[in-house]
C-alpha cells in the first residue's frame, strides 16, 4: 500500500487493518486494495445471501485471529494481524474456502512494556474467539479452521477448539497443530530469530511493506535471566522446546523476567540482522504456510463424505 504521509500512523494503520487481502485475480504483492475492492472468499465483504449461496456447498471456514502489540521501532503494531488476514486470504484463494475477519486483539501482556500494546485476559480472548465461532456455526459452518498470527495466543486457541468439539456440533481445527512444510534454507539459517526478527520483517515486507520503516530497524540486545540462559546452553533440543514455552514471554507479575521489556532493548527478538530483511524471505515464508494449511484442506475434504 502506498503510505499517505499526510494522515496520521493510526489512519494509516486503522485503514491497513480494515482493509486487508488481495482483490479479486490481483497480485498479492499489490498489497492492501482500495476499501472499496471485493475481496474473493472474504466474509465481511460478502452479503447475506452471498452467504448462504457458499454454505449450499461448503461449510467450511478460516478463522484467523491477531494481536495488537508492539513489533520494535521498524514494524506497526498491526504486523500480527496484518499477516494472520492476509496469510488467511491467500490460503482462502488457493482453496476456495471462506475466511472471516480476523480477530484483532489477543494475549499479549508480555509486551505491555512498550506503549501501544492491547493486551486481552486469556479468559476474555478465549470468550471472544468462541462466541465468534459460535455465530458462524448458528449459520451451518460445521468445519472451523483457526488460524493464530500470535504465539502468545496458541495456548487459548488451543482450548477454544478444544470447547468446540466438545460442546457444538462443529468440528475445530488448530493450525498449530498441523505440520507445515520445512522451512527453507534462507529461513532455517537463521540464527534464534523470533519476535520482529528477519523472517517475520521480511513477511511485513511483502505483505504491507509501506507500513515497514526499515531506516528504523536496529538489532536488539538480548539478554536472558541465568536460567533461561542455562536452559539454551545445556538442555537437550527436546527439553529445550517444553522448558522456553514455560519460561519465555512471561508478564512482569510472574517474576520471570522473561517479558520482552526484561529482555530485548527495542521489543526485538533475534540474533540475526534484522536489517538483512527482504521480500524475498518474506515470499518463502509466506509460501510456506499457505502451501501447509491448503495441503490440509485438501486432506480433509477428501476425507470428507
Amino acid at each position: 500500500m502506498r503510505v499517505d504521509r499526510t494522515r496520521s500512523p493510526f489512519a494509516i494503520v486503522f485503514t491497513a487493518v480494515l482493509a486487508l487481502g488481495s482483490v479479486f485475480g490481483a497480485d498479492p504483492a499489490r498489497g492492501t486494495p482500495a476499501l472499496d475492492s471485493r475481496t474473493a472468499y472474504y466474509l465481511p465483504h460478502l452479503t447475506w445471501d452471498e452467504v448462504e449461496s457458499y454454505l449450499r456447498s461448503s461449510d467450511m471456514v478460516i478463522l484467523p485471529v491477531g494481536s495488537i502489540e508492539q513489533h520494535g521501532k521498524h514494524l506497526p503494531l498491526a504486523s500480527d494481524i496484518i499477516q494472520a488476514n492476509e496469510i488467511c486470504l491467500r490460503i482462502g484463494q488457493r482453496a476456495k474456502v471462506l475466511v472471516a475477519p480476523v480477530v484483532l486483539a489477543g494475549v499479549s501482556e508480555h509486551h505491555m512494556g512498550f506503549p501501544g500494546t492491547i493486551a486481552l485476559s486469556p479468559e476474555t480472548f478465549e470468550a471472544v474467539l468462541y462466541e465468534t465461532a459460535q455465530s458462524l456455526i448458528a449459520h451451518g459452518f460445521r468445519r472451523i479452521i483457526l488460524y493464530s498470527g500470535h504465539g502468545g495466543n496458541d495456548p487459548s486457541v488451543s482450548r477454544v477448539a478444544f470447547r468446540i468439539n466438545r460442546e457444538t456440533p462443529a468440528i475445530a481445527i488448530d493450525l498449530a497443530r498441523v505440520d507445515f512444510p520445512a522451512p527453507a534454507p534462507r529461513i532455517a539459517s537463521l540464527k534464534a530469530d523470533s519476535h520482529a526478527g528477519v523472517e517475520e520483517t521480511s513477511m511485513m515486507l511483502l505483505l504491507a511493506g509501506g507500513l515497514v520503516q526499515m531506516a528504523k530497524a536496529e538489532n536488539p540486545q538480548v539478554t536472558y535471566p541465568p536460567d533461561v540462559r542455562a536452559v539454551l546452553e545445556k538442555s537437550s533440543a527436546g527439553a529445550q522446546a517444553a522448558l522456553l514455552d514455560s519460561m519465555l514471554f512471561k508478564p512482569v507479575r510472574t517474576g520471570k523476567h522473561t517479558s520482552t521489556r526484561e529482555i530485548t532493548s527495542n521489543g526485538v527478538v533475534t540474533e540475526s540482522d534484522v536489517k538483512t530483511a527482504d521480500a524475498e524471505i518474506g515470499t518463502l515464508a509466506v509460501e510456506q504456510r499457505v502451501e501447509g494449511v491448503v495441503r490440509f484442506i485438501e486432506a480433509w475434504r477428501a476425507a470428507s463424505p
